[in-house]
């Protein structure tokens, strides 16, 4: 039976994730990951995150899991979900201090910028930060994990900062609120998204079960 680890640092919204997987991949064993060899162990897995992005990544060093994680993502399906996407990029902002920002996990290349203040819709009202709730996500380019998906489908959202890939090779999705922002990105073996899956009804299960079946 193949298993689909849940990558458990202490920073995220695990309960939700787990059930999903285990709602659209019955046959597949879901498991929490805490430790190295849990994740060593899998067949895919996904990487949750929430919070603010220095506590996420000192707390992904605490628990042991730094080089678990990235020696699983040369190779194996990972799915970023929120800031378990943001954490794939070289640098946030997020904590900017004298050394200009958090380092990431450097995976992909680009970095992780908050939402400008001051913005507003098309009608001139002010846009609330952080973006909270159902937004809309334009595919940009085809990608076996939209199987299923309509483009412009409904994601729900809730963040203060996005990814700004360095490039447009790795966006796959992409949504605006005030600004246009890249809320997918996909290489090789890895798909992540800014929105969460697990809350978005009947796309996001989709998007799971696609990310249960994949085989990069």
């Amino acid at each position: 039976m193949a298993t689909i680890a849940v990558i458990d640092y202490g920073m995220g919204n695990l309960r939700s994730v787990f059930k999903a997987l285990e709602y659209v991949a019955p046959r597949q064993r879901v498991v929490i990951a805490q430790d190295a060899a849990a994740i060593a162990s899998a067949d895919r897995a996904v990487f949750p995150g929430q919070g603010a992005m220095p506590d996420c990544m000192a707390h992904l060093r605490q628990a042991g899991l730094l080089d678990a994680l990235l020696e699983f993502a040369r190779s194996r399906p990972l799915f970023g979900v929120c800031v378990g996407e943001q954490m794939l990029f070289q640098r946030s902002e997020e904590g900017q201090g004298g050394d200009g920002g958090t380092p990431c996990l450097g995976l992909f290349p680009g970095s992780v910028v908050r939402f400008p203040a001051g913005q507003r819709d098309s009608e001139g009202r002010a846009l609330k930060v952080p973006h909270m709730g159902w937004n809309t996500v334009r595919q940009t380019r085809p990608h076996p994990l939209w199987q299923g998906i309509t483009d412009e489908e409904r994601f729900y959202f809730v963040h203060s900062y996005y990814a700004c890939p360095a490039g447009s090779g790795l966006e796959v999705g992409r949504t605006e609120h005030g600004v246009g922002f890249t809320s997918a990105v996909a290489r090789d073996n890895i798909f992540a998204t800014q929105f969460h899956p697990e809350k978005s009804a009947a796309a996001g299960l989709r998007l799971y079960a696609n990310f249960a079946s994949w085989s990069p």
